[in-house]
């Protein structure tokens, strides 16, 4: 018998907010089927799908047989995700890598568009990954409430409300705050290497390159020279005798 689905106390999160911002650049773009015009359209529209679910999807790890069956109106934008979601490449890059907590939190980022409230609703759907598998915790996330209310069948999820007006900086998105690999599996293959910011620091602009008879460019020459100079002599205050080396002065009789 499966348990039923553990209670969790929606958190006050930015998404749960009413959006009064005027739309700008920084904001998600919204891809839907309902405003496809062109192939050029539906081009998008698997790209920004493929970009949700995978962040970069290689030739490798396209659908080509879901891509064909959305371009066609067979399937439509729900059932695309439901059919990324539980394809090879998801398996092997969140399920495999990561723990049921965590591949809890990429589920959620991706198919709901927002972060995990708490503690308890990510202990909540880890049980439905444990009962009803991968399958059973995809179905339950696209058949949800939240989900049909804010995306419905044919539009992209998304990251909703990551722009917050009166903040310097929003939300990061959820491929930079959420890596795909967990901290054990990032160890085992040496990350992070961060080996360009090294060559970032050393580079200098050609305007601010020093030209000739510039003194930085005597630096090196000046920091090769070692002088060498003979050590002062240690005198120990013992062998010092005061009484011929201290000045004293007769008094006149």
């Amino acid at each position: 018998m499966a348990l039923p689905l553990l209670n969790y106390k929606p958190s006050s999160q930015n998404q749960r907010v009413a959006n009064y911002e005027v739309p700008g650049d920084e904001q998600s773009r919204i891809f839907s089927t309902d405003n496809i015009l062109d192939a050029t359209d539906m081009d998008a529209l698997i790209e920004a799908a493929y970009r949700q679910m995978f962040f970069y999807a290689f030739k490798w790890d396209r659908e080509p047989f879901l891509e064909s069956q959305l371009r066609n109106g067979q399937i439509t934008v729900r059932d695309f995700i439901r059919g990324l979601a539980l394809s090879k490449t998801f398996y092997n890059s969140f399920y495999e890598k990561n723990s049921n907590y965590k591949f809890v939190e990429h589920c959620v980022q991706k198919i709901l568009g927002r972060e995990v409230y708490n503690e308890r609703e990510k202990i909540a759907w880890s049980i439905v990954v444990a009962n009803k598998g991968i399958q059973g915790l995809v179905d339950q996330l696209l058949d949800s409430e939240e989900y049909l209310s804010n995306f419905g069948y044919s539009t992209v999820p998304y990251q909703r409300r990551r722009i917050l007006p009166g903040r310097v900086e929003g939300e990061r998105p959820i491929h930079i705050s959420n890596p795909r690999y967990d901290a054990y599996h990032r160890t085992q293959l040496g990350f992070p290497q961060i080996v360009w910011q090294s060559q970032v620091k050393r580079f200098v602009p050609q305007e601010k390159k020093a030209t000739a008879g510039n003194p930085s460019l005597f630096l090196g020459m000046a920091r090769s020279i070692s002088p060498t100079s003979a050590a002062p002599a240690r005198v120990s205050t013992g062998d010092i005798n005061i009484a011929t080396k201290v000045p004293y002065r007769k008094l006149s009789q």
